[in-house]
C-alpha cells in the first residue's frame, strides 16, 4: 500500500506588527538592542533606584533582600549618544483619543528635560496613542510650551491635544527591526530640532 501526502492548503503568513508590541517600553529597548548590535547608537533605559528595607543574613557570607520598594525616578527612562549627539527621552502612553494630560509628566521630568534641552542636548517624548496605535516623537520645546502655559493660564491647560502631535509632532512608524526607529526620526528632522532649541530662550 502506497501513502500519498496529504496537500494541504497552504495559507499565506501575513505579519500584523501591531500585535509585536508588548508595551512601549519592551519595544523600545528591543529598538535599543538594535542600534546597539548594528553600532547606530549607545542608548539604555535607566534602572528605577530601590529603596531596600529588610535585608536577611541566612549565612555569614550571603545576604538577601527580604523587603523593598520602587522609589520615583529622578529624570527620564532612556538615555545615550547618537551620531555624537547626547539623547534623553521618556516614554508615555495615553488611553485618549483627544489629548495626552500632562499629568502623566512629572515635574522632575520636566526640570531635567528642561535642563538638556538648554545644555544643547536632544530631549523629547515618545507617546504612544493606544486607541489609534500612533506613536509620536514629541520634541520638547512643544512639551515645554504647553507645560509653561499650564503654570500661566488662569484656568491651567491639563493636556496636549492630539491635534498638535498630527501638525506639530513627528510619527513613527512601528515596524519590525527596529521596532520604533525613532533615531530615523530624529536624523531626519535634527535640524529642525537644534533651530527650535536655538531658538528658546
Amino acid at each position: 500500500m502506497i501513502n500519498y501526502p496529504i496537500k494541504r492548503k497552504t495559507q499565506e503568513k501575513t505579519t500584523n506588527y501591531a500585535n509585536l508590541g508588548m508595551t512601549l517600553e519592551s519595544d523600545i529597548e528591543a529598538s535599543n538592542a538594535y542600534y546597539l548590535s548594528h553600532e547606530i547608537a549607545v542608548i539604555h533605559k535607566k534602572p528605577t533606584p530601590i529603596q531596600v528595607v529588610n535585608v536577611s543574613y541566612p549565612a555569614r557570607n550571603k545576604a538577601k533582600i527580604t523587603e523593598a520598594y520602587y522609589k520615583t525616578p529622578s529624570t527620564t527612562d532612556f538615555n545615550g549618544i547618537f551620531d555624537g549627539l547626547y539623547i534623553d527621552f521618556d516614554a508615555k502612553e495615553t488611553n485618549s483619543k483627544t489629548s495626552m494630560p500632562l499629568k502623566n509628566v512629572h515635574p522632575h521630568q520636566i526640570d531635567h528635560l528642561r535642563g538638556v534641552f538648554k545644555q544643547g542636548g536632544i530631549a523629547f517624548l515618545i507617546v504612544h496613542f493606544k486607541p489609534y496605535n500612533q506613536y509620536f516623537l514629541l520634541p520638547v520645546s512643544i512639551l515645554l510650551n504647553y507645560w509653561d502655559l499650564q503654570d500661566h493660564e488662569e484656568k491651567g491647560r491639563k493636556s496636549i491635544p492630539y491635534q498638535t502631535f498630527v501638525d506639530q509632532a513627528f510619527l513613527i512608524p512601528f515596524g519590525y527591526q527596529p521596532r520604533l526607529d525613532y533615531l530615523k526620526i530624529v536624523k531626519a528632522n535634527l535640524n529642525s530640532l537644534l533651530n527650535i532649541r536655538h531658538s528658546t530662550k
